[in-house]
């Protein structure tokens, strides 16, 4: 990609970071904005990686990755064990590749709503110990045998201050600092640091921001354009393959279509608690986002134009 580089461009690393709330708008910006700057995406969203779910996750089309390449979108099975420490790993290592290439640009964006993945990208996050298999099969049948309460309950054993702060609806962090206590023998709340890791390349973190009752008004008419392209049969494919306990399915937009499979609720009551459950999980990103004093606040309305603007300065050492 060409972009709007020249020869002279000054070669400053500069990672731009477009996030926000879901539904919000994203997707589009991001490719916009990659393609004036000429740089690729790389996905921030733990859940567009598996490739099973494109509907319920809003993975860009394929007509989006061809107008900019994208990585880390649809490239795990939905039994696959993923992390925000593996992210973090791969794509420091990812972007280092991108920006030793002959042609490279000094620019790279990163698009997602996974506010623990944009942070263990450009902050970092603290050094755990490697789960082995067997630690990590234990907290699956402890989950498989006593459910989420079970979960916790070990969580609350083995570290209190952590189960005083987790998100409990979260399994899959809940189960991850249990697995962290046990392969350490030590708590989760003593291996986080919270200190920041120096990275080779300037920050620039962008969030798109609206009015509350736009935001919803957005994920209601998703949730239904979601219905629309086929999500129920979406949906399940994935159950049929992964199974109803499969991590990858604990997801707004699948965890709440199992009761109508089981002929429980409606269809429509289905689609009402994807989008309330949808709306809750904007609101705690906008929570997450609202603490985060680097964050550059954007409407919609000249937000293409300002961040390359930024990016620009921040390339020239202006910033």
């Amino acid at each position: 990609m060409s972009g709007e580089q020249s020869a002279d461009t000054p070669k400053r690393r500069v990672l731009v970071v477009i996030t926000g709330p879901t539904a919000s708008g994203k997707t589009s910006l991001a490719i916009e904005v990659a393609g004036r700057l000429g740089c690729d995406i790389l996905s921030a969203d733990s859940r567009q990686l598996f490739r099973d779910l494109p509907i319920g996750t809003a993975a860009p089309t394929a007509e989006e990755r061809a107008a900019v390449r994208h990585y880390f979108t649809g490239t795990l099975g939905l039994d696959d064990y993923y992390s925000a420490a593996r992210y973090e790993e791969e794509a420091l290592a990812l972007l280092e590749q991108l920006w030793s290439r002959p042609e490279a640009g000094p620019f790279e964006v990163v698009c997602g709503g996974s506010m623990m993945y944009v942070d263990a990208l450009v902050r970092g996050i603290d050094d755990m110990p490697t789960i082995s298999d067997s630690t990590r099969e234990y907290v699956r049948g402890l989950y498989a045998q006593y459910g989420p309460e079970g979960v916790l309950a070990q969580l609350e054993l083995l570290d209190p201050e952590y189960y005083a702060e987790v998100d409990r609806s979260n399994t899959r962090r809940v189960m991850h600092a249990v697995e962290i206590c046990l392969q350490s023998g030590r708590s989760y709340s003593s291996l986080r640091t919270g200190g920041a890791k120096k990275r080779p390349f300037e920050v620039l973190k962008f969030a798109l921001d609206m009015p509350r009752e736009v935001l919803f008004g957005r994920i209601n008419s998703r949730v239904d354009a979601m219905l629309d392209a086929g999500l129920e049969a979406e949906a399940r494919r994935a159950f049929a393959l992964a199974g109803e306990e499969a991590n990858s399915l604990n997801t707004v937009g699948y965890r709440e279509l199992l009761p109508y499979f089981r002929g429980e609720i409606s269809l429509a009551d289905a689609a009402a608690k994807i989008a309330r459950n949808t709306r809750v999980y904007a609101k705690k990103q906008l929570t997450w986002l609202r603490r985060d004093p680097s964050v550059i606040w954007l409407g919609p309305e000249g937000a293409v134009e300002k961040i390359i603007s930024l990016a620009r300065a921040a390339a020239e050492g202006k910033m």
